[in-house]
């Protein structure tokens, strides 16, 4: 089964069309990335995935769930992370976590392995018991990312994982990404604009510009197909050529 079904999916504002019938699929276990420049309408299509916004016309199914009428089952079985994602400041990272657990946790066997699974997942440590107010840019990200996955939710929905943050902190990002889509299951569907991050990170992406989806394949099969040496070069072209 493939984990998204987008189908000829349009949202237009104040009569502008932040996304022109796009369709693509993200198959089950799979990273896929939407890429493209900031305004491309990418954050528009993970919203209306994350059943936050509803679409002007077309279609999206996760896990053969539609978004719109079936709402309640795809919140069920996704986790969201916003580009913006903010946590409360005065908890303490452990005490942020516990809280989130605490909507997922059917008894206190779960809620303690939802805690565990996000305290390793942060890496952060004894920096756990610290106020998130003290947290840099880097480690409120990764403990947001340790909200998102601890659950192991069928579908990540991940908007500008590593934006902003050093090369440390983006690194440890990216390669928790990695190991929860290879070991534990979880399908990835997230947003950048840092291309070259995407080609080392994702089994398959699509290229938007404007509301329209560009090319999609595996980073490989772009190169190929457009005579470039990187997704950059690639993404360019096709914009040129659109």
């Amino acid at each position: 089964m493939d984990a998204v079904v987008v189908e000829e999916l349009t949202k237009v504002y104040d009569g502008v069309k932040a996304l022109d019938k796009i369709s693509f699929t993200v198959r089950e276990g799979e990273i896929f990335g939407l890429i493209g420049p900031n305004g491309a309408g990418k954050t528009t299509t993970l919203r209306i995935l994350a059943t936050l916004i509803k679409p002007t016309s077309g279609r999206a199914l996760v896990f053969g769930h539609d978004v719109m009428s079936e709402a309640s089952i795809v919140r069920e079985i996704i986790s969201y992370l916003p580009e913006e994602a903010g946590a409360y400041r005065n908890l303490s990272g452990i005490e942020y976590l516990e809280f989130i657990a605490r909507f997922y946790a059917e008894d206190g066997e779960a809620f303690r392995r939802i805690v565990e699974e996000g305290v390793k997942i942060s890496g952060l440590g004894e920096r756990l018991r610290d106020k998130v107010k003290t947290y840099s840019k880097g480690m409120k990200r990764r403990l947001q990312v340790a909200r998102t996955l601890m659950v192991k939710p069928r579908l990540a929905i991940l908007d500008e994982p590593t934006a902003g943050l050093d090369v440390v902190h983006a690194f440890y990002v990216r390669e928790i990404i990695k190991e929860y889509a290879s070991t534990h299951g979880v399908t990835v569907l997230l947003s950048s604009h840092n291309m070259l991050e995407v080609e080392y990170l994702c089994n398959r992406v699509a290229m938007i510009d404007k509301g329209r989806i560009l090319c999609i394949g595996t980073p490989k099969e772009i190169l190929e197909s457009t005579s470039t040496h990187n997704l950059e070069e690639a993404f360019m072209k096709v914009v040129s050529n659109a």
